[in-house]
């Protein structure tokens, strides 16, 4: 094992960063510096190589979880937080939205900014709604469910309870699209054309549906498919 020390100064990784700007350092230099130190058999250079080498590329790092990590020989708790908090800072400073609650909403786009980064690339299906008050200022969001999507387990009658404990007048619906492809299927049609009957009925009235993907969204309102009916 090479340890950082062992490396002659101009090449040691932090050194090499300040002395050519964070953006001429590689991916494993960047890996080194957050992990600091290494372990018992590999240096902090070494470890980020290993983590590296199980990646298809270095975007694939924001899928690992908590506990694939920890599976990483040489990646221990500490080191596994680490990785994860700099993941999210990073998606967080991509944000154009940094909170959602206290945002009036006026296009599907703002909601859109918000949920990209979070939903783009998520494998599983999530479904959230959003709670708006009378000047359609967003006071709430609700994570209704995770997972392959089955629109029998998100019912109107949990969305609407929420609404009323929380004094809300209307609510927008979002989820993403594992695949990336926007195109609504037939059960989003039904389940947007259920909520917005259910919320005409109840005086609370479903302002969207926003279908999120890996570069692009769906708004059923912006598209005008709120005319069409369940068939």
């Amino acid at each position: 094992m090479t340890k950082i020390k062992e490396i002659p100064l101009q090449e040691r990784p932090m050194e090499r960063l300040l002395q050519y700007g964070v953006e001429s350092i590689s991916n494993e230099e960047l890996l080194a510096i957050l992990f600091r130190t290494g372990s018992k058999k590999q240096s902090a250079k070494e470890l980020a190589t290993t983590v590296l080498s199980r990646l298809k590329q270095v975007s694939d790092l924001k899928e690992m979880s908590y506990e694939e990590l920890l599976k990483i020989e040489g990646i221990g708790k500490s080191k596994a937080m680490i990785l994860l908090s700099a993941i999210e800072l990073g998606k967080r400073i991509q944000r154009k939205v940094e909170i959602i609650q206290g945002k009036k909403f006026n296009q599907a786009g703002l909601i859109y900014e918000y949920y990209r980064h979070f939903l783009g690339d998520k494998k599983q299906e999530y479904v959230y709604c959003l709670y708006l008050d009378s000047k359609k200022k967003i006071i709430k969001e609700k994570l209704l469910y995770i997972g392959t999507i089955n629109y029998s387990m998100v019912h109107p009658r949990d969305i609407f309870k929420e609404a009323y404990l929380s004094c809300a007048t209307a609510i927008i619906c979002i989820h993403n699209h594992p695949t990336g492809d926007v195109t609504p299927s037939k059960e989003d049609y039904a389940m947007t054309y259920q909520l917005k009957q259910a919320g005409e009925l109840l005086g609370i009235p479903l302002l969207d549906h926003i279908i999120i993907g890996r570069n692009r969204y769906y708004s059923f309102f912006e598209n005008g498919d709120f005319e069409l009916r369940n068939e």
